[in-house]
């Protein structure tokens, strides 16, 4: 039978309501050594994120901050108001370029939506460093950190797919942000891993939930009274899974899985309101970018390609044949 899709509405934001985290905020000149003299000596980096309120992303801003702090250099964050705010991060670009920042670190909320912006950052020698979250192309930034958001779907769904043992599916998908590469490389793999194809029978209905918990508890309410007999659910990120959770809540036997890895979601591992979440490490991923825009600014080192900072299957109930950690391990590694 065909699937249902349930619309959640998204309240449209504009760029003059963008949220701002500045530390050590100083205008200077564009992309040159002018940068670094007018901040006091220190190398100034961006950072633009798809939300402040999204608690991975905080994890990432601070990472960024500490890893800057130790570094001797300045961060300079920015965040979209939402999840999808693509005009706020094009704007946050163009506010960084103007401060005189060496090199910017980017969380694409749209993977195209920004490539202007990020072409006229490189046009005036400023390295850009995707995080989290590639762009489409990967070449219209120097290089990317991030998760294999693909093979982390994948882990998803070859986990759920095992865990309903010999039940027959009847999946729901909880889509994150459409035109995002980590929505669709996340969605792509939990359907590789689970065996099925956007056309398959056992899904019984997918909505776009941008990864926050209240739309996706309404998504997921939606899609629940109209079949009864879900009992997997795909999400995109941990907020996702915490709003199926609590729609399905007092609705045995229905097995959530979810990708991010924060200690709150490793906790709702443990306590049973998920079945398993695969673990990211943004702590990593900031890192490694500070220090690369810090390399460039010092020796004048690019680096290139995609760069892998790996996942981890989280579940207290393992399923024979997949690599996991138990929840212990989790709450000791969560987002590190």
């Amino acid at each position: 039978m065909g699937h249902l899709r349930i619309p959640v509405r998204v309240s449209v934001v504009t760029a003059a309501g963008l949220a701002l985290l500045v530390t050590g905020c100083t205008s200077t000149k564009s992309g040159g050594s002018d940068s670094a003299a007018a901040s006091g000596g220190k190398v100034s980096i961006g950072l633009v994120t798809k939300t402040n309120s999204n608690p991975y992303f905080v994890k990432l801003r601070e990472s960024a901050q500490a890893e800057a702090d130790k570094q001797g250099a300045k961060l300079i964050a920015l965040a979209g108001k939402s999840d999808g705010d693509n005009q706020g991060q094009v704007d946050a670009i163009n506010n960084l370029v103007t401060q005189g920042v060496k090199g910017i670190l980017v969380t694409p909320s749209n993977s195209t939506g920004v490539l202007s912006a990020i072409t006229a950052a490189r046009d005036k020698g400023i390295i850009v460093i995707a995080l989290d979250t590639a762009t489409d192309p990967a070449s219209a930034v120097d290089a990317t950190y991030a998760t294999d958001n693909k093979a982390a779907g994948v882990k998803q769904g070859k986990y759920v797919k095992g865990a309903l043992g010999d039940k027959t599916p009847a999946v729901v998908l909880l889509d994150g942000t459409p035109g995002s590469t980590v929505d669709d490389l996340r969605h792509n793999g939990f359907l590789e891993g689970f065996g099925l194809t956007s056309g398959s029978s056992e899904i019984k209905g997918t909505a776009v939930t941008n990864g926050d918990q209240t739309k996706a508890q309404t998504a997921m309410e939606n899609l629940y009274q109209r079949d009864k007999n879900i009992n997997a659910v795909y999400t995109i990120n941990e907020p996702a899974a915490a709003g199926a959770a609590q729609a399905l809540s007092g609705k045995p036997g229905v097995v959530i899985g979810s990708i991010d890895g924060s200690c709150t979601g490793v906790q709702n591992v443990k306590s049973g309101k998920f079945a398993a979440t695969v673990m990211q490490f943004p702590k990593k991923m900031a890192q490694q970018g500070v220090d690369a825009v810090v390399d460039f600014a010092e020796n004048g080192k690019k680096p290139s390609g995609f760069i892998d900072t790996g996942s981890q299957l989280i579940t207290n109930k393992p399923v024979s044949g997949l690599d996991s950690k138990d929840t212990a391990w989790g709450l000791k590694n969560c987002w590190g």
